[in-house]
């Protein structure tokens, strides 16, 4: 008799699902925005952070070639058209151009006599000067000792620090550089420099694997050869070396690059863009920068070039600066037209 409680149907298999494709992208984090881009600057309870690090400013400065170039060769000009008074020197005017320029902010504290009358302005440097939290006094930052992990201030009366700042669409209380929007070119010229260096310091164009079934070579053999090769890295790196095997094998040596992707980065057309996006930005002509030509038409009339960057460039940071002198009342700034000998 058939016992149907001991009957098990025997399923069909499952058969196997065809792959389906699949469709994905990586989001675009350079095109959102967070509720920290409407902050502006954060009060600390002492005074107002900075939005931007002065200190990546600072040392994009030591990395942009053309970045510095250009912001030195504003400074120079000024410097040369800028006429001491008797409160501001040339050179407490050069330190406070050249902290302006690259910090986009430019103090200057004001010296009084013991009647209260101001004698001078001395530039304070704006990598440590912030705004107080009463958006009236200002606080030069000391580090090294003092308050909380290592930090000390000194409190200066709103009255005595004049602030002049490039402007901001965000905030009022301090000021960015004009050039923010060329930062990404100033690292990549200074990475691709710095790749390039380390690539050759490393001796990375002599990497590759060296591999060999060559029964010929002997052990003493193979250790001469290992020597040559560490002595490839670094300087005198540029060797050749030359293996006699006897009765060896065509093919018992073969020699596999591992480094020629590294080599092919495109150096120049980096270095070349970069440095037209810096130029851009700074609106510097590249006669005035020491650029050298690429071809033989140069770079124009060095005289006329001059005269309309010191039209167009120079003359409004000239006025930027002569404004001061009706908004505190006294006169701190004074040029004279910038003469090509």
């Amino acid at each position: 008799m058939f016992d149907f409680l001991k009957f098990k149907r025997k399923s069909a298999p499952a058969l196997p699902q065809a792959a389906s494709a699949d469709v994905f992208s990586y989001s675009d984090v350079l095109g959102e925005f967070s509720v920290f881009d409407f902050l502006g600057v954060v009060d600390n309870g002492r005074f107002f952070e900075m939005p931007v690090s002065l200190v990546d400013l600072e040392r994009l400065l030591r990395s942009g070639v053309h970045h510095a170039s250009a912001i030195y060769a504003k400074i120079n000009i000024l410097k040369v058209t800028f006429t001491p008074t008797r409160f501001l020197s040339r050179s407490e005017f050069e330190k406070f151009a050249f902290n302006y320029l690259v910090l986009g902010n430019g103090y200057l504290e004001i010296q009084r006599n013991r009647f209260g009358v101001p004698v001078s302005v001395q530039n304070r440097l704006a990598m440590y000067m912030r705004r107080a939290s009463n958006l009236r006094d200002f606080v030069y930052l000391r580090y090294g000792s003092g308050l909380g992990l290592g930090l000390a201030y000194d409190e200066i009366a709103g009255e005595d620090v004049i602030h002049v700042m490039q402007p901001n669409l965000k905030q009022e209380v301090y000021g960015l550089p004009y050039y923010l929007a060329a930062l990404d070119s100033v690292d990549l010229n200074a990475a691709a420099t710095r790749f390039r260096v380390r690539y050759y310091q490393n001796g990375s164009h002599a990497g590759f694997i060296l591999y060999s079934t060559d029964a010929k070579i002997d052990e003493e053999g193979w250790a001469n050869i290992k020597e040559q090769l560490r002595q490839a890295k670094g300087n005198g790196n540029f060797k050749n070396i030359v293996i006699r095997s006897p009765d060896g094998s065509p093919d018992g040596l073969k020699l596999i690059p591992i480094a020629e992707v590294a080599a092919k980065d495109d150096f120049l057309n980096i270095k070349t863009i970069s440095a037209e996006d810096m130029m851009a930005i700074h609106r510097v002509p590249p006669a005035l920068m020491g650029v050298v030509p690429k071809n033989t038409s140069g770079l124009g009339d060095a005289e006329t070039v001059a005269r309309v960057f010191a039209t167009n460039e120079v003359k409004p940071l000239q006025q930027t600066f002569l404004d001061i002198n009706e908004r505190v009342g006294l006169e701190l700034f004074k040029f004279d037209d910038y003469v090509i000998a």
